[in-house]
Order: structure tokens, then sequence, then C-alpha cells
């Protein structure tokens, strides 16, 4: 059975490049690359960002069926298509989808064996600092871009897993460990047992878990709520 991992995070909080270090590394993780109208932004490839269709492709996609899950962002529709997920399974690969808490929402219920982690950014400062440096979106983005995760943080309750991402490295590293985490899970149903590299990914993957994060979760979920920019 393959582990089919779901990653969200408000934009600008890393998870883009979260995806990317985990996908690299392992040759056994595809990645569900969404189809989407928006425009492509500086450094984004076709087929490996995302699908880049126009709004009538898209919609007709919808009609057909073809979509696990779609939503309308920013102005933008996204979606998952069922053939990433179906390919994926046939070769007995594990699947990763990073997405937002839409899409996630709805994928959730639809594969509720689906261990979904979200991506929290240390402070909605250092959220804008990101969405800043990026420098792709205008000042009227942004704030929306802001406004929209001050909303979107208040999911994380739902999801199996909260990262705090202030360090790339040692975020990526409990990204892995939790992905390992849950392959041993399905190993352990099938008799087999852990390594001893794989024990100490399950310690840190247990770390990870929402209702272990609660202490330092909600100020930052907090100050999201206020609107403060600390």
């Amino acid at each position: 059975m393959s582990v089919v991992l779901i990653i969200s995070a408000p934009s600008g909080s890393g998870k883009s490049t979260l995806a990317r270090r985990l996908i690299e590394t392992d040759s056994h993780l595809d990645f569900s690359t969404s189809v989407t109208t928006r425009q492509p932004r500086l450094g984004d490839e076709e087929g490996k960002s995302y699908r880049f269709v126009s709004e009538e492709d898209f919609l007709a996609m919808r009609d057909r069926n073809e979509l696990l899950e779609w939503a309308r962002v920013f102005g933008n529709y996204y979606g998952t298509s069922k053939e990433v997920l179906d390919s994926a399974r046939r070769q007995g690969h594990d699947l990763l989808l990073d997405i937002d808490v839409q899409g996630a929402a709805s994928l959730m219920k639809r594969l509720p064996e689906a261990v979904t982690v979200f991506i929290l950014p240390p402070s909605p400062r250092e959220l804008e600092n990101r969405l800043r440096n990026r420098s792709s979106d205008s000042n009227e983005v942004i704030e929306h871009r802001l406004q929209e995760a001050a909303q979107e943080v208040a999911n994380y309750g739902g999801y199996n897993y909260v990262l705090i991402n202030d360090q790339i490295d040692e975020t990526a590293e409990k990204l892995r460990s939790i992905l390992v985490a849950e392959r041993c899970r399905q190993q352990r149903m099938a008799g087999r047992t852990e390594t001893v590299e794989q024990l100490r990914s399950i310690r840190i993957a247990e770390r990870c878990k929402q209702e272990r994060m609660a202490d330092r979760i909600e100020p930052i979920v907090e100050s999201f709520q206020a609107g403060t920019r600390i």
C-alpha cells in the first residue's frame, strides 16, 4: 500500500522547497504535479512546478471527472489529477501532494488513509518577509495572502503532523522522518521490523504529531488571528 503524504501551508511558508528536497532524495516518492490556471512565475518549470493549463481546459478536466480535488485560490484554479495517484500506485511508489487547505480538506474525505502535514511559518512577520523577498507579487497581493494565512493556520488541527519552518534544514529532516515513520507503520502491519535508523525517524516523527506541538503552535496561530506582525 502506498503512502499518500499531503503537505499544506500558507503561501510563502516554504512547503514547495521542502517538497522538492524530499523528492530529490527519494526515488520511491513521486510528486503530484498540480494542474493550475495561474501564470507561471520565474523559476517555474512546466510539468515539474505545475502543469499550466487554460481555464477552459481546467474546467473541461473537472467536468470529465479527471480531478481528485480542485479549488479556486486567489482567482486561479488548482487541482490534482486522478492519473497521478493511479500511476504511483501501479509502480508501488508513495505520493507527495503539495496542496492548499481547501484541496487538502477535499482529499482527506476521499483518501482518509492519507498522512497530512501542516507547515507553519514561525511568525506573521517572518511570513511577510518571505513573501516580500520572493518579489513576485504586488503589495496588494501580499496583504491578501497574509489575510488568507490567518484563516489557513486555523486549520492545523485537522492535520496529523505540524512542522514550524524556522530552519529549513531541520524542517526538511523532520518531514523526511515523518515519511519514514509512516512507511514503517505499514511495514509493521506486514510483519517487518525496523532498523536503528528507522527507529530514530519514528521518534522524531512522534514529536511532530499535532497534539504534541500545541504549546509551540498556539502562540503562532494566535498572533496570526490577532494580526500581529511580530
